[in-house]
Order: structure tokens, then sequence, then C-alpha cells
């Protein structure tokens, strides 16, 4: 994994992490060893795994570093400059340098960095829309400067008015999240929410379907990006769509939010310009700490700045202060070489699965992930990733268009470029990944349920299939090593 060192930094990063780590778990190791062991198995399974979880990806050690120190022991709830606490100066400095480099970054009017994972985003985007389109006209309709000075009669009214707007949001098995407004979700509870699709045929986004569900169903707020769609987004069109019903619209740009910064998606097909309101994670392509971010349009910013204490707790001053160090990081030149890597490599692994006979949703990718329909090798999702698995190819099975086994089995298996291309993987190594995986395919078959029924779950493997897999995927693995130089 290439490091990113500033231009004074002649420090030989490797062993400078080395010492760090090593003397970090000897600490820990004082009080309760068998975190410390985990830790270090943790790194030993990473090492030795092909990483193809497409939401996955290796964050730097200085990021990770970043994360373990006593900043975590700060309470401090508000914004930069107006604490509820007194002693809040080190945390204003983390996170205006981390919201700065954030605006920087994606060309945004605004940034809140204080978001604790995606769900977090999305729900301090959700009520920061609702404020400003629901809360702050009824409350200047009755002369209010805040809810506290509205009747309770007043308040039920507006509660009510919270809990009953619309959002419309691309549909699970089309690529959609659950965070978009679907029923296990909290979004799902908030809204009276509908889903757009795809076309049936194509599997690609058909804006005229978007267009005219808006226009029927006419959403407050209308919910752009994907977890498992492997195309590009046109915004420029989706902000029109917004635009002609009065919605706002809402990007969560949590899984391509690397090639955002990395300069791989630009004009339309960059959020930032065109939606009100824009959600991530840091994690992810970004490859920076878990944790979320919003931007925004500054007509927004005073509502999402309130996400504390709207919906979160306090923030979390270690891990703003990793998502300074991670877009520092992303806005370098190697970065967007990276990027774009990542993209290249998506190409190549589907047309790779593609020619050794894979089925892929929308037929390819163009951007860092790859649905493969596992049905054409009569396997289910879950089975196929179970497989995988025993061969040390890491993967998530993933819903596929009007997926006949549901949400839980699956037809789908979703894999991604980013974490092995921060490994140095390029071409040559995402074709012979494709090369296991369909061999995994082929030699796995399901096993009949004790009902007579197909099973969804049970499955076997050709013998040795599985460490011929394990052994082969080593090669590839050791010669792009993890970390390199860094010993526990």
């Amino acid at each position: 994994m290439t490091e990113t060192l500033s231009p004074a930094s002649s420090i030989d990063v490797a062993a400078t992490a080395s010492e760090a780590y090593r003397a970090a778990l000897a600490v820990i190791e004082t009080v309760e060893p068998r975190i410390a062991d985990a830790t270090r198995a943790e790194l030993a399974d990473q090492r030795g795994s092909l990483k193809l979880i497409a939401s996955e990806n290796y964050a730097s050690p200085a990021v990770l570093l970043t994360m373990g120190t006593w900043l975590s022991d700060k309470y401090a709830e508000g914004t930069v400059g107006h604490r509820f606490y007194a002693g809040c100066q080190n945390i204003d400095t983390v996170e205006a340098l981390a919201a700065e480099h954030a605006r920087e970054l994606f060309g945004a009017e605004y940034a809140y960095a204080q978001p604790h994972s995606g769900i977090d985003a999305n729900l301090v985007a959700f009520w920061s829309i609702l404020a400003h389109r629901v809360e702050s006209p009824e409350l200047a309709e009755l002369g209010a400067k805040n809810v506290n000075q509205l009747t309770e009669e007043q308040w039920e009214t507006l509660r009510h008015k919270f809990g009953n707007q619309r959002a419309l949001g691309m549909s699970l098995d089309a690529g959609g999240h659950l965070t978009h407004g679907f029923r296990p979700n909290i979004s799902g509870k908030m809204f009276h929410q509908r889903s757009y699709g795809t076309d049936n045929k194509s599997q690609l986004l058909d804006y005229e379907q978007v267009r005219a569900a808006a226009h029927e169903f006419k959403p407050l707020i209308l919910i752009a990006g994907y977890s498992a769609y492997p195309r590009r987004i046109d915004f420029a069109k989706m902000r029109e769509i917004a635009d002609e019903v009065g919605a706002t619209l809402l990007v969560d740009m949590a899984h391509f939010a690397g090639l955002v910064a990395g300069k791989v998606f630009t004009g339309p097909e960059d959020p930032v310009p065109y939606a009100h309101v824009v959600t991530s994670t840091t994690h992810k392509s970004l490859r920076g700490p878990r944790g979320g971010l919003v931007l925004a349009t500054q007509e927004y910013a005073p509502s999402v700045d309130r996400g504390c204490p709207l919906v979160l707790g306090g923030p979390l001053g270690h891990v703003m202060a990793a998502k300074a160090v991670a877009f520092a990081e992303a806005r370098t030149p190697a970065f967007q070489t990276y990027a774009q890597a990542i993209a290249d490599n998506a190409q190549t692994l589907a047309e790779g699965l593609k020619k050794r006979g894979a089925t892929l949703v929308t037929g390819g990718t163009d951007n860092h992930l790859v649905l493969i329909d596992v049905s054409g090798f009569g396997l289910t999702g879950r089975q196929a990733e179970s497989a995988l698995l025993d061969s040390g190819i890491v993967t998530n099975r993933n819903s596929v268009p009007n997926d006949p086994n549901g949400a839980w089995y699956t037809s789908g298996i979703r894999v991604g470029t980013p974490a092995l291309t921060s490994r140095g993987f390029g071409a040559d190594e995402f074709d012979a990944v494709a090369d296991l995986m369909i061999k995994v395919f082929k030699g796995t078959s399901p096993v009949t349920a004790s009902t007579g029924k197909p099973g969804k779950a049970k499955y076997t493997v050709v013998d040795g299939l599985a460490e011929s897999t394990k052994s082969a995927a080593a090669e590839l693995l050791d010669a792009n090593p993890l970390y390199p130089g860094l010993q526990l």
C-alpha cells in the first residue's frame, strides 16, 4: 500500500508505524491481552484474503494512528466556536480542519464532519431538510423563533407535518440503500416513501421513469445514490427533475465519494454542484476512517449545523481528526491516480468475469463495483458468498433487479476494487481474480434441502478447489503486500 507523505517528511513510515503499533499493543496487553490478540489476528486475516467487498478499504497508518489519541476524551457538543462544554479549543481546530479539507476536496460550499456513520449522515440530512423546508416556514408563519415558543397544539400540528413528508429513492433491488426510506430502517418510518427502479431490459436507470414517478408522487426529497448500482448517474438530470416538482435533491455518495474526490466523476457525474445536500461515509473508496460527512449549499448549512443535538451525540474528536488527515491525503495527485485505477480495475474485473461466462447486472460497470448474477451457475448469492469465503475471497451477497431469492439469500454477488487497488493490484491481478472466482462458481454445487426442495444456503465445493484457490490468491497477495514493512 502506497503511503502519502508530506513534502517535508523524511521518516521511514513503515518502521515508525511498526514501532508505534508494537508499543500500543504492548500497552493494551497489560489490561486485556485478548483484544491485542484479536487486533493482530485481524491484520493477519486482512493480509491473507482477497478483499473484494465494495464498501471496504484500507486506511493509511496515519489515519489509523490519528484515531488512537486523547482527542477521544473530550465532550464537544455544538459547533466550532459554539460549544456547550468549556475547553474545546483543540476540538475546534480539528473540526475546522476537517471541514476545510472537505470543502476544498469536493468544491462544496459547506461541510459538516461530525456524523459518526453513513446512517447518521443521512439522518442529519433528512432532519435538516425537514427543518429547513417544514419547520422554518411554519415557525415564520406562527411568528415563533423556535419550537419551544409553540403551544402544545401548534407543536403537535408541526410534528404531524414532519412525519408525513414524501421521499422518493432508488429501490433496493435496483441498487438503492436501506437508509433511503425503506421500512426496516428508521428512514422508512420517518417518510411516506416510494421507489424508482431501473429499466427491466437494460437494468439501467431510466430518467424518464424517475421523472414520471416524481411528478406523480411529488416528494419533498428526491434521493439519488446507490450501494449496488454499477453505473454512473447524471446528477444534472436528477436536479432538473427535483426542480420540476419542488423537491430537495439529496445525493448519498457514500460508495463513490473517492471517485468524486479523485476527479474520476466530473461534470454531471459529480453530485456536489447539483445537489442541495450530499452525504457520504469517509471510508469505502475515500479510504479514511469509519465515519460520515454532510456537504450542503449555504441555504441548508444552518439546519445541518444543528446535527448535534438534533440527531447526533457528542462529536468524536479523534475520528474527526482522522477524517481531516484522510481528506488531506485525498487532495494529492497520488489519490487521483489511485481513484482512476479503481475505475480501470473494475472494468478489467468485469471483462474478466464476462469472458469466462458470468452474467453481470447492466452488462458491466463504469464505477468501482461489479454485480454478478450467480443464478446462471445454479447458485444463490448466499451459496456463492460462502464458497468464495471458503476459498479466501471475501465478498458479499446482494440482490439483483427483480430478485426471486429476496434480500437474504439473493441471486447476486457484489464485488468492488477499492481495497485491492490500495494494495497495488492492477489489470493482470484483477483478471486473475476473475479467473479464480469463476472457477469457484463452476466448482460449487447446491445441496438439496431435507424437504426435497432446492436448498438456498447449503452447498458443496469440488475437493481441493478451496485449497488451490487460496494458494493462488496467496501468490497475488504476497506480490502486493498490505502495509508493506509494517511488523508487529
